[in-house]
């Protein structure tokens, strides 16, 4: 028969949407990829919002939410990819951007420098949207810059890119 249940690829463009629905993050197929925080965030939301119907205003908010908070990661996965390319890892920069539960931390002696460095790109740079939450997913990717000995420079390079606006502050009458 044209339609045998014997080839592997039969599934996949379902296999491919249901994944998207969980999570777009790295290693789709990954049992855990939903342990961390922000994917924990997504799939709740995703889980309500099944539970709701269609038409309803409360499925139609919850959809929108979703489909920001998807945009909202795909654009900061987005602007480091690009600083890594710009940093000359055109080949490496999704590998180095690949986090799953089971990723580790290169030397625990980085992990103080690593936070440090995530925590002055949220406070310095514009790399992150003002709401976003740090994640823990781009802790694991500049310790792996820090092992590379590109951590300072792709600081540097965000910092250029994605400068931090100064906010206006309303003058005093």
């Amino acid at each position: 028969p044209p339609c045998s249940n014997n080839n592997p690829y039969a599934s996949f463009g379902a296999t491919l949407a249901r994944d998207e629905e969980q999570n777009l993050w790295s290693t789709p197929h990954d049992v855990t990829h939903t342990e961390a925080d922000d994917d924990r965030v997504l799939y709740n939301m995703i889980v309500v919002r099944s539970q709701l119907d269609k038409d309803s205003e409360e499925w139609q908010k919850l959809n929108y939410d979703i489909y920001t908070l998807r945009q909202t990661r795909k654009e900061v996965r987005s602007r480091w990819k690009h600083i890594l390319e710009d940093l000359g890892f055109q080949k490496e920069a999704d590998s180095l951007l690949s986090v799953t539960k089971l990723s580790i931390i290169s030397d625990s002696q980085n992990m103080g420098k690593a936070r440090d460095i995530l925590l002055k790109l949220s406070e310095e740079t514009n790399i992150f949207p003002t709401s976003w939450q740090l994640s823990e997913r781009y802790l694991f990717v500049v310790d792996r810059l820090i092992a590379l000995d590109a951590a300072d420079e792709f600081f540097k390079m965000a910092s250029v890119a994605y400068p931090k606006r100064a906010s206006v502050e309303p003058a005093d009458e």
